[in-house]
């Protein structure tokens, strides 16, 4: 049986850790071997039994062993896992019981479907990807690399996501919207305009509050 290892040892990665259990009883696929994180003491005393292993970046990747990422921020996230891949390691995706995925839809490695999740149908989903709990994408839409959807995130129909776009809790992106890579949409927020790259909007509708540098400006 392969051992499972969660890159991330912070809330997020507990969350992970939480949902992986699930995915054991049900399919018996993993056993867990722990954590990697810098910070050796970054469980605390959170989850008895369980520990931090070693060092993401000094890590060795061994035979039998899978990955997950359970790093929120994207540009952290691809670059870890791209390294740790880079290294010879093998990511897997976990996909709660409870997530419904569509006919037609497509989900890369590396990716972490939440309880709840539902991809509808003819839904692209690229690698290292993270969908938080009682998120929904709508027909056809696409998601890119290293995405971090929030939870009760509404992506709809046509809509597109670029690379490593952050999506905070509660946002909805229209129809048809893009969002340019590495943006940032603010929690609660509507896109209803596309968001150029590496641009922070918010609002209702979103409007942009911040240039993250290395972009084209404001929403287009």
């Amino acid at each position: 049986m392969k051992r499972l290892l969660i890159v991330g040892a912070g809330g997020f990665g507990r969350e992970v850790w939480a949902w992986a259990q699930d995915v054991m009883r049900a399919e018996r696929c993993w056993e867990f071997g722990g954590f990697l994180d810098r910070n050796p003491e970054a469980l605390g005393r959170c989850l008895p039994g369980s520990e931090v292993i070693g060092d993401p970046e000094c890590y060795s990747p061994a035979g039998g062993d899978v990955l997950l990422c359970a790093v929120g921020d994207p540009e952290t996230k691809l670059r870890l896992s791209n390294e740790l891949e880079g290294r010879g390691a093998s990511f897997v995706t976990l996909r709660h019981p409870s997530a419904i995925v569509g006919p037609g839809c497509s989900v890369g490695r590396g990716c972490v479907l939440c309880p709840q999740v539902v991809l509808t149908t003819n839904v692209t989903v690229g690698n290292f990807v993270t969908i938080n709990v009682n998120s929904t994408i709508g027909h056809d839409a696409v998601i890119g690399d290293g995405c971090t959807l929030s939870g009760q995130v509404d992506i709809t129909g046509f809509a597109a996501v670029g690379e490593g776009v952050l999506i905070g809790s509660h946002a909805t992106v229209l129809p048809s919207m893009r969002v340019g890579d590495y943006a940032v949409v603010g929690a609660g927020s509507v896109v209803a305009r596309h968001v150029a790259p590496r641009t922070t909007v918010f609002g209702v509708p979103a409007q942009k509050i911040h240039d993250r540098g290395g972009g084209f400006g404001g929403s287009e």
